[in-house]
């Protein structure tokens, strides 16, 4: 079985409150080069990192290549955060009500802000575990990281239905966990 290692980006620079998703803001860079020390000396020798495409992601990379010139990197599309569309950039307290009640209502479906629904995210992130030929770490994101629990526990075709059903663990800034896939 092929494990996964589901890195998150570094602290990001952005107001508490703020949903940012697909905004491509900078991590903060002392976290950043913490989190890359720490993965440096935990991640196997000549392992392959894909990372989404976002700038908070390709920091940690870098940094992380930087300390490690063995692992082998590519960028990969497929790994951003959800967009949000026009929810993004705004606190989420200023988001209307009834939106947010509506996509907790229809979470598989809704597309926040006009942006990109669940079920189309979990089809992309699906797409990027296909691809996997051995074992893989993925510089990514909360979503990402909950999209790859969902599909490696749920039988397939299954969604949720709500977003109570939506409590997968994503890993703190900075951190990882391991998902065997």
């Amino acid at each position: 079985m092929k494990q996964l290692r589901l890195i998150r980006h570094a602290l990001p620079l952005v107001a508490a409150g703020v949903c940012y998703g697909r905004l491509d803001v900078r991590a903060d860079p002392a976290h950043t080069a913490n989190a890359a020390a720490q993965l440096a000396q935990a991640l196997p020798q000549g392992l392959h990192v894909r990372c989404s495409t976002l700038q908070r992601c390709e920091q940690l990379a870098l940094e992380l290549l930087r300390l490690r010139p063995d692992l082998t990197l590519k960028m990969d599309a497929h790994l951003v955060e959800c967009g949000f569309g026009t929810w993004e950039g705004q606190r989420w307290d200023a988001i209307a009500r009834a939106e947010l009640d509506a996509w907790a209502q229809h979470f598989a479906h809704y597309r926040p802000g006009h942006g990109e629904s669940l079920s189309a995210m979990l089809r992309r992130v699906q797409k990027a575990l296909n691809e996997m030929d051995g074992n893989e770490a993925w510089i990514t994101h909360a979503g990402v990281a909950r999209c790859v629990q969902w599909l490696t526990t749920q039988p397939p075709g299954v969604l949720p239905a709500t977003a109570m059903q939506w409590d997968a663990p994503a890993p703190a800034f900075g951190a990882w966990i391991t998902v065997p896939v």
